[in-house]
């Protein structure tokens, strides 16, 4: 007897549909695009989806009241078909993808063969900043950008740089002020085909929003130490490698840039691009 009674009614799920089925029951997939026209099943009420998410689907009655239902399988209808509501596929993008620097990305094309022109920087910290921002513009245009390790000695990388026309050379230079030693070094260079510009900061790390990292404004460093190992301790951060990779990380775009530097980079290239002749 034992045996017999093994299997109770509720031993096993309740099958209304004649025990034919060996599973749940299916329904077929529809987009539950906003304004879609759906009526759930279990109160009857009609009406358009004005908010959707896999989990609860929320419908306008003509009469303007929302009411919010479980996206469960079948509870809705389309045009009296029991469906499944599902995240509608998003539509490819029509407008222009807009690169880092604000120019309009030319798409995936292969980089251009380096051009003979150069853009030189002081460090390296220069070069990846200016890759984060223009580097879609750089590759399009052929422009390599190069680390100097410092601006001493200028006239001489110059010199052996040879520049001439279809050769140029823009040269970017932090804290280029009135009376500064690298105002100095950039005066001594007199070319044509030679552009220097700068910006107004000690390091290129100030020349970027402190906001990205919670500072209103980068902490004053006294001029016996170095800038960024005052900035590390100011900010309570001990390595200076790490703190760059941070800052350098929040970086999405040249509105997060000091329009100094912008306008400098900017210029640079334009230069070296610009057709000889």
């Amino acid at each position: 007897m034992a045996e017999i009674y093994s299997k109770g009614i509720l031993s096993e799920p309740i099958d209304l549909d004649g025990g034919s089925r060996t599973g749940p029951r299916t329904y077929p997939p529809r987009p539950a695009t906003l304004g879609l026209d759906v009526v759930h099943v279990a109160t009857g009420c009609f009406g358009a989806i004005v908010e959707f998410t896999e989990a609860a689907v929320t419908v306008r009655d003509d009469s303007g009241r929302d009411h919010r239902f479980r996206n469960t399988a079948g509870s809705f209808t389309v045009g009296g078909r029991h469906v499944q509501l599902v995240t509608p596929k998003a539509k490819p993008s029509t407008a222009p993808r807009i690169t880092a620097s604000g120019s309009v990305s030319v798409g995936e094309v292969p980089a251009r063969v380096a051009r003979a022109s150069r853009i030189l920087v002081e460090g390296i910290h220069d070069a990846e900043l200016i890759e984060k921002v223009w580097g879609d513009d750089l590759r399009a245009e052929g422009i390599v950008v190069e680390p100097l390790g410092g601006i001493d000695d200028l006239l001489e990388t110059v010199r052996g740089f040879g520049p001439r026309p279809g050769r140029r050379l823009g040269i970017l230079v932090d804290h280029l002020v009135d009376h500064s030693k690298e105002s100095r070094l950039a005066a001594a260079v007199d070319h044509p085909d030679v552009l220097i510009r700068g910006h107004r900061f000690i390091d290129v790390w100030a020349a970027i929003d402190p906001k990205l990292v919670g500072l209103d404004a980068w902490p004053e460093v006294p001029r016996d130490r170095e800038w960024k190992e005052g900035i590390c301790e100011a900010v309570g951060v001990a390595d200076a490698r790490s703190f760059w990779k941070q800052l350098l990380g929040k970086v999405v775009g040249y509105r997060d840039l000091d329009p100094s530097l912008v306008g400098a980079v900017e210029e640079l290239i334009d230069f070296v691009c610009e057709p000889s002749g």
